[in-house]
């Protein structure tokens, strides 16, 4: 081979690499824009439905009991709905879906977009708006996810381009879902390193994804944080070390939380075969009537979290909520309907962070000024000690409450959460769950 045809060869293969890398891109873009639309009209739904929900729950809470039929008829109807669509039409839908993605980017799950983008959106508004103790994240990263696939088959393209806009959507996902577009680009290089692609391109087809999707998001839904809260100055050196203390709490919580959830699965998959409308009875008709009583137990936690940072409970009442929403937390998800725990788990981390705030301003009054910022650090903690991902629980933290000052005690906290946690045997909870779902594949 003379020079010149070398030349021309090599020419010609780099030529065809940026072509492929820059349809990368693009493919990117556009996933990016469809997640953001879809992101947008389905948080505007799900907001119209927990709006509703709130206030025949409000009017069934000063009104007699034969107010309380409608609720609690909404509630079993939502979650049998649900339930019913994933079983029947797309079982990888249930939960939050996140260990279904980690899987198709081994290969080892097929992603069925066909199926999967319809139910999972529709079973999520069921089971998001009838009161369960779940996150509108999860079903917005798995969708994500599947639009990413969906792209690659419209254009017919080679298996080798799946997992980087997978990867994009996944991120698209997250980002549309809290407004946080670095968590959602954080989260699939860490939570899903494992199975994400890693190269100079792929990690900018997430950025793209993710920060398409924001902008999206926020042109039609506005841009202000998730979480309203108190923007906190710097925080006084001399109190970080509580921060670690804080932390060893979250380390054993988020142990005790993965323990209880794979427990409930397992007793849940026991009853999988009991009639969708029994199970849609008992869940809903407790669901209700709880929600009836006591608002503030149920649902995501959006409102849950207002209420807390506003100081409007007292201590006592914050130890029985963490109590019952934990265990609601885990037993709505292990009903196998179509949501996310994300929300739910950071709601925990709130209330937890606020009680051991609230004690260390007790005990300490010259080092703490404002005991919500450890409520800030018990959400990141939490999420580091439960996914084992103390990058993207602190990004999530920071983006959802515009935090940016409390990077310092928010690296100690995670760090400490998620390494004793480590060290205490937990394992992070998607690989646990995705290890689940193989081998109940393989055993079938």
């Amino acid at each position: 081979m003379d020079k010149n045809t070398k030349t021309y060869f090599f020419s010609n293969i780099l030529s065809k690499t940026n072509s492929i890398n820059l349809r990368l891109l693009f493919y990117a873009l556009i996933i990016g824009l469809l997640v953001g639309l879809v992101g947008s009209f389905f948080r505007y739904i799900l907001s119209l439905i927990e709006n509703y929900r709130e206030t025949i729950y409000r009017l069934a809470g000063v009104s007699g009991i034969e107010a309380w039929i409608w609720p609690i008829v909404l509630a079993i109807f939502g979650i049998s709905v649900s339930l019913y669509l994933v079983r029947k039409w797309a079982p990888e839908a249930s939960g939050s879906g996140v260990q279904e993605i980690e899987g198709a980017l081994d290969g080892q799950r097929q992603m069925r977009w066909q199926r999967v983008l319809p139910v999972k959106f529709f079973a999520s508004l069921f089971s998001l708006g009838s009161g369960l103790l779940l996150g509108r994240e999860g079903p917005t990263i798995q969708i994500g996810a599947n639009i990413g696939h969906m792209i690659k088959d419209l254009f017919g393209h080679s298996d080798s381009e799946n997992n980087p806009l997978v990867s994009a959507g996944a991120a698209a996902g997250l980002g549309s879902a809290f407004n946080a577009p670095f968590a959602g680009i954080i989260f699939v290089i860490e939570e899903m390193h494992e199975h994400f692609k890693f190269n100079f391109y792929s990690v900018s087809a997430i950025m793209i994804g993710a920060g398409t999707s924001d902008f999206v998001v926020r042109a039609l839904l506005g841009s202000s944080p998730v979480i309203q809260m108190t923007v906190f100055p710097n925080q006084n050196i001399y109190s970080l070390w509580l921060f670690v203390v804080l932390g060893l709490c979250l380390s054993i919580i988020g142990l005790i939380f993965n323990k209880l959830l794979i427990k409930s699965l397992d007793l849940f998959k026991i009853v999988a075969k009991t009639p969708i409308i029994f199970i849609g009875l008992f869940v809903g008709t407790s669901i209700a009537i709880l929600g009836i009583l006591f608002p503030e137990m149920i649902g995501g936690g959006y409102d849950t979290i207002s209420e807390v940072l506003d100081h409007s409970f007292s201590f006592s009442f914050l130890i029985i909520l963490f109590i019952v929403r934990m265990l609601l937390s885990i037993f709505s998800y292990s009903t196998g309907v179509s949501g996310g725990i994300f929300v739910p788990m950071l709601t925990l981390g709130v209330i937890l962070g606020l009680m051991f705030g609230s004690i260390s301003q007790h005990l300490f009054p010259s080092l703490i000024e404002h005991p919500a910022v450890f409520a800030v650090a018990g959400m990141a903690g939490i999420f580091a000690a439960v996914v084992r991902a103390p990058l993207t629980g602190l990004v999530l933290a920071i983006e959802m409450t515009s935090n940016f000052q409390l990077i310092l005690p928010l690296i100690i906290t995670t760090v400490t959460a998620s390494a004793f946690t480590a060290f205490l045997g937990n394992q992070p909870i998607y690989s646990t769950l995705l290890k689940r779902t193989l081998d109940t594949h393989e055993n079938k």
